[in-house]
C-alpha cells in the first residue's frame, strides 16, 4: 500500500477532477488548444474565475502552474499539501506549492462501458520549460490511445504489458483479464504504473527488467507492448529516452519482442503492438517484419499505416525530446541521426500495428501484411471489437475447402453499405463498390456477380445455393464463377464485411 494514496482518490473525487468538469472549467477552445499542446488559452480562463479545488487542481496537475499553499490545502484537505509532498506530487517553493508529477483524468469508452481513471506521468516539456529528462515517463498520448483502441475487448486470463511506462495498458487490459503483469526496464516507469493501479483501485503485479527477462519461464494468454521502439543512434552524446528508445541497433527492439513472443504466449494467446521498421537498400520494410515472423510459428496481421522518410523521421523525433528547431543541438542531433540511417542504407521508416497469435493447434494459418494509409472508420476503442470480428472470419473459413465452404451460410455485416456510379444515361453501373463504415472503413471494388452474392447473404442460403443462383441469372458457367468469386468471399470474411451466420445466432 502506498501511504497517502486513498487520501489523494477521494480528494479528486471530491474535486470533481474529471474531463468533463476541466472542459466545463476552461471550455472547448481552451481544451481544444490544450490538445494541440498551448496552455495560454486555458489560464486565462482561470484568471478570470475565483478559485476552487477543482481550479487549484488543474491549474497544478495539468498546466503546471504554481498554486499557494493554503488554495492546495483547500483542494486536499485530507492528504494535505504535507501528505502531496510524500506522495511526490508536489514541493514548496516560495510559499507556493510546485508540481513535480502531471496528474490528471482519462476518460474512456470501451465494451464495458464508460469509465474514468487518474493517470500520473512526469511533467512535460510545456512545463519544464527544457528538453525532457532521459528518465521521462510518458503520459497518454497518442501512441498510447492507439494501442487501448486496438485491445482485444474479450474475456482472457493472463495479460502482460511489456514496456508499461506509466501504466496505461496495463490498466485498459485489466478490464478484460483476471491478471495483469506490467514489466519495464525503467525502474521509475514501474513505480509510476503501481501508483496509478493503486490510485485506480486496480489490481496488477509490476516487476522491473528488460524485456521478457522479469517472466521467464511464464506464459500469457495476452500480451501488450507499446515498446520504445524509436529508432535512435546508438552513439556517444545522443539522449537515450527510457519511454522511446530501446537501445538496440535500427529497428531490432521490435525484431526482439517480437522473437520473443513464441516462449511466453500460451497455446491460443494473442500479442498486439506498436512497432517502427526499416526499409533499407533493396529490402521491403513489411518484408523485414516478415522474415522476424517467418519461424516464430505465429499467426501474423500487421499493418502499415505510414511511413516517413529518414529526414523526417529523425525531425519529428528530435522535437519529440524537446530539442528547438534551428538550434545547434538540433543541427548536431539530426546530423547523428542521418548518418546512422546511412549507415545502413535506411531509404524509410514504416509504423504500424502487429498483431500475432500462436496457434491453438497445428501450424499459423494467418499471413497478413498490409498498407492502410486511408482515415480508420468507427467510434474510437471500435478497433478491438473490429479485429475480434475479422480473426473470427478467418478461423470460420481458413480450415474449410471449397466444397466446405460452399455449404456454409453467411449474412453481411451491418456496417457495410454498397454504392453504385453510373455513367449518365447508362441502365447498368460503370463501378459498384462496398465500403465498410466501421473497422478499417475498407472499399471493396466488385464486380456484378460479387455486388449481387454480398447483397444475397442474409443466412439464409448456403454460399453454393446462392453462387447458382447467380450463375443462372448471369448465364455463366457455375463452376467459373465460384472460382472468380470464392476467393474474394475468403478475404470478405477476413475483413469482417462478411461473417459466419452461426457468428450472430
Amino acid at each position: 500500500m502506498i501511504d497517502g494514496i486513498s487520501e489523494l482518490r477521494d480528494d479528486l473525487g471530491a474535486a470533481r477532477f474529471t474531463v468533463d468538469s476541466l472542459q466545463e472549467l476552461w471550455g472547448d477552445d481552451a481544451e481544444a488548444a490544450l490538445g494541440r499542446g498551448h496552455r495560454l488559452p486555458a489560464l486565462r480562463a482561470l484568471g478570470s474565475r475565483a478559485e476552487s479545488a477543482l481550479s487549484s487542481l488543474a491549474r497544478l496537475f495539468v498546466l503546471g502552474e504554481a498554486v499557494g499553499l493554503q488554495d492546495l490545502e483547500k483542494a486536499l484537505p485530507t492528504l494535505g499539501v504535507t501528505g502531496a509532498q510524500r506522495l511526490g506530487l508536489v514541493e514548496r517553493l516560495d510559499g507556493c506549492a510546485r508540481p513535480l508529477l502531471d496528474l490528471r483524468p482519462y476518460s474512456f469508452f470501451d465494451e464495458s462501458g464508460a469509465a474514468q481513471w487518474w493517470i500520473a506521468s512526469d511533467l512535460g516539456e510545456l512545463t519544464l520549460g527544457a528538453a525532457l529528462p532521459e528518465q521521462h515517463v510518458l503520459g497518454v498520448g497518442g501512441a498510447s490511445l492507439t494501442l487501448a483502441g486496438l485491445q482485444l475487448p474479450s474475456r482472457t486470463g493472463s495479460v502482460l504489458d511489456l514496456g508499461c511506462g506509466s501504466g496505461i495498458q496495463a490498466l485498459h487490459a485489466s478490464r478484460y483479464a483476471e491478471r495483469v503483469v506490467a514489466t519495464d526496464i525503467s525502474p521509475r516507469a514501474v513505480e509510476m504504473t503501481a501508483f496509478n493501479a493503486e490510485l485506480n483501485g486496480v489490481a496488477i503485479e509490476t516487476r522491473t527488467g528488460s524485456l521478457f527477462e522479469p517472466v521467464e519461464g511464464e506464459r500469457f494468454d495476452r500480451v501488450i507492448s507499446n515498446p520504445p521502439f524509436v529508432i535512435t543512434p546508438r552513439v556517444a552524446d545522443m539522449p537515450s529516452y527510457d519511454y522511446r528508445d530501446g537501445g538496440l541497433v535500427g529497428d531490432g527492439i521490435v525484431e526482439a519482442v517480437v522473437r520473443g513472443l513464441p516462449h511466453v504466449l500460451s497455446d491460443g494467446g494473442t500479442a498486439q503492438l506498436l512497432g517502427n521498421w526499416e526499409y533499407r537498400a533493396g529490402e521491403d520494410g513489411l518484408d523485414r517484419v516478415r522474415s522476424w515472423v517467418r519461424d516464430s510459428g505465429l499467426d501474423a496481421w500487421v499493418i502499415e499505416r505510414e511511413s516517413l522518410a529518414p529526414s523526417h523521421y529523425a525531425e519529428t523525433w528530435i522535437r519529440d525530446g524537446g530539442t528547438r528547431q534551428g538550434s545547434d543541438e538540433f543541427a548536431r542531433l539530426h546530423s547523428l541521426w542521418l548518418d546512422d540511417f546511412a549507415e545502413r542504407e535506411v531509404t524509410g521508416i514504416g509504423f504500424g500495428y502487429l498483431l500475432l497469435r500462436k496457434p491453438s493447434r497445428g501450424r499459423p494459418t494467418l499471413h497478413r501484411f498490409e498498407r492502410l494509409s486511408q482515415a480508420i472508420g468507427g467510434a474510437q476503442g471500435g478497433l478491438g471489437t473490429h479485429l475480434i470480428a475479422a480473426l473470427k472470419g478467418h478461423d470460420f473459413h481458413a480450415p474449410l475447402d471449397d466444397a466446405e465452404l460452399l455449404s456454409r451460410r453467411l449474412i453481411v455485416a451491418g456496417d457495410v453499405t454498397e454504392e453504385r456510379h453510373f455513367w449518365p444515361g447508362d441502365e447498368h453501373p460503370a463501378a459498384i463498390d462496398l465500403r465498410q463504415g466501421g473497422g478499417f472503413a475498407r472499399t471493396v471494388t466488385a464486380d456484378t456477380a460479387l455486388a449481387g452474392f454480398v447483397g444475397a447473404c442474409d443466412g439464409e442460403l448456403t454460399v453454393g445455393q446462392i453462387l447458382g443462383a447467380l450463375a443462372d441469372l448471369l448465364t455463366v458457367p457455375q463452376d467459373a464463377l465460384v472460382e472468380s468469386v470464392l476467393p474474394r468471399v475468403r478475404q470478405l470474411l477476413d475483413d469482417a464485411m462478411l461473417v459466419p451466420a452461426e457468428a450472430t445466432g
